[in-house]
C-alpha cells in the first residue's frame, strides 16, 4: 500500500518559509533537507501508526545549515532559511500545478505589504526545542549522544584518565609546598576549558 500523502501548509517572509506537515504521533521519521531546495518526510503517524511521506520541491534555493524542525506529538514544524532574502516567491513549490494536500497557513501568513492585522503576526516562530538539521543529522549519527562521539574517550586528561590523576596529584604537590597559587589559577582555567563547547551549541533562537 503506498504511503499517505500528509497535509501540509506554509506561510513565507522574505527570507524564510514556515512548513508545517499535519501527521500526530511521528515515530520512525526520516526528514531529508537538500540546499538546492527538496524537502524529504517519510514516518509512521496518526492513531493507526499509518505511513506518511511527501516531497517538497521548493521554488528556490534554501539554506540548510540556518533551517530548523521541530517534531512533536501534534505535527512537524519546520523554519527553513532562504538562500536569498528578498521579493517573496509566486508559489512554494516550481510545479505550477495545483496540489490537493498543500494549503495557505493563515495563522501565519503575512502579507508582503505588510498591512495592520498582519504587522501583528511575527516574522519568525521559534518553538521550545527547535533544533538545527545539520545538529539532528549529527546527533543521529553519534547515536543519540555524546557518548557516542568519535575519539572523545581517548583524549588525554579526559574523563578522570591516568592524565588527569597525574595532573590531580602534580597540583597537590604545588599547593602543599605553597608556590601553586598562580599555578592553581592557571589550573582551574584549565579545567574550565572545555566549557568552551557552549560556543559551539547551534543558536536554538
Amino acid at each position: 500500500m503506498a504511503p499517505i500523502t500528509p497535509y501540509v501548509k506554509w506561510a513565507q517572509r522574505e527570507d524564510k518559509l514556515f512548513i508545517t506537515i499535519e501527521v500526530s504521533d511521528v515515530t520512525g521519521e526520516i526528514i531529508d533537507l537538500k540546499p538546492e531546495g527538496v524537502l524529504s518526510f517519510t514516518g509512521k503517524g496518526g492513531p493507526n501508526k499509518e505511513d506518511y511521506a511527501v516531497t517538497l520541491e521548493f521554488h528556490g534555493e534554501i539554506d540548510v545549515a540556518e533551517s530548523k524542525r521541530l517534531v512533536n506529538s501534534h505535527e512537524l514544524f519546520f523554519t527553513i532559511q532562504k538562500k536569498e532574502s528578498g521579493a517573496y516567491w509566486p508559489r512554494l513549490l516550481k510545479d505550477k500545478s495545483r496540489q490537493h494536500w498543500l494549503k495557505i497557513d493563515f495563522n501565519k501568513w503575512k502579507d508582503e505589504d505588510d498591512d495592520e492585522e498582519d504587522e501583528k503576526k511575527p516574522d519568525d516562530y521559534n518553538m521550545p526545542g527547535m533544533e538545527n538539521f545539520d545538529m539532528s543529522q549529527m546527533m543521529q549519527q553519534m547515536g543519540g549522544g555524546a557518548g557516542g562521539m568519535p575519539g572523545m574517550g581517548g583524549m588525554p586528561g579526559m574523563g578522570g584518565g591516568a592524565a588527569g590523576m597525574d595532573m590531580e596529584k602534580m597540583m597537590e604537590s604545588l599547593k602543599a609546598q605553597g608556590g601553586g597559587g598562580d599555578t592553581g589559577a592557571e589550573g582551574a582555567d584549565a579545567d574550565d576549558a572545555p566549557d568552551s563547547d557552549d560556543d559551539d551549541i547551534p543558536d536554538l533562537e
